[in-house]
């Protein structure tokens, strides 16, 4: 049904049976014979387990429709709302009816008075685990991102290719430019890689003593060009060795020619 990025599964498996065993010692002075304690036991770890469940797929399904980062103290309003009604409404029907069967008789009253209590509180640091993690993940992934741009930076622009990823250093990249939907860059070899990339992000992984944005389509490496002209109001074409892939003249406008002068023909 959802991918599951909070990796939760193995996680709670042991962690419902330990929270069972803190809220015996918390709710009984005295214990039941082996037999009738194990059965019980295990009943309410399944339902602890069936309660989880069902928190955990308004979480998933809270993920989609409003996000932490959109507006975070809505979100986990909302969340702890949802959780804690589903949640506790699940544990007293299980409770009920797992009496019913046995007994033929409701649940008795210190349970909505004394056990209820203890198990909301649980529903709360339910709560705190998974929002916990969602920003545990989103910390991982901003590192990784970080990590993988300076590792670009140093070593070369990275580009899928067919079944594997291959690296191309700055000095063998020619440029990018926008084709379409698609951010494409050119090698010296004169081959095209498309990427998953914007320019905008592109342009931030670049070397910008090497590289330079002309305008909205065009990000070019210095090594392919060969200087400019004066255009009309203020604009230059800046001029490309033939390369077969990229035009030779491209304009570059009124307000970003100075500083390509400057990038140009640093003093």
């Amino acid at each position: 049904m959802h991918q599951n990025k909070y990796n939760d599964k193995k996680l709670f498996l042991w962690i419902i049976p330990f929270v069972n065993v803190i809220n015996y010692y918390l709710t009984y002075s005295t214990f039941s014979p082996f037999w009738k304690l194990f059965a019980t036991f295990f009943i309410d770890t399944l339902q602890g387990y069936i309660a989880w469940w069902i928190v955990r797929v308004i979480i998933l399904w809270l993920d989609k429709k409003i996000s932490f980062e959109s507006n975070l103290i809505k979100r986990i309003i909302i969340q702890l709302i949802l959780t804690l009604f589903a949640g506790s409404l699940s544990i007293i029907l299980l409770t009920e009816f797992t009496n019913w069967l046995a007994t033929s008789k409701p649940v008795p009253l210190s349970f909505y008075t004394k056990d209820m209590p203890i198990i909301s509180i649980w529903f709360f640091v339910l709560n705190g685990i998974y929002i916990g993690m969602h920003f545990y993940q989103k910390w991982k992934q901003t590192e990784e991102i970080i990590k993988e741009e300076r590792k670009i930076k140093k070593e070369g622009f990275k580009v899928s290719s067919t079944k594997k990823e291959i690296v191309v250093p700055f000095n063998e990249i020619y440029g990018f430019y926008i084709d379409g939907d698609y951010s494409v860059m050119v090698s010296k070899d004169s081959k095209k890689h498309f990427l998953d990339f914007s320019l905008d992000k592109v342009e931030k992984t670049l070397i910008e003593t090497s590289f330079f944005r002309l305008n909205r389509q065009f990000i070019i490496h210095r090594q392919l060009i060969i200087g400019f002209e004066k255009g009309d109001d203020g604009k230059i074409n800046v001029l490309l060795k033939d390369n077969g892939c990229l035009p030779t003249n491209i304009a570059v406008s009124r307000t970003r020619a100075p500083k390509f002068k400057i990038w140009f023909a640093p003093i």
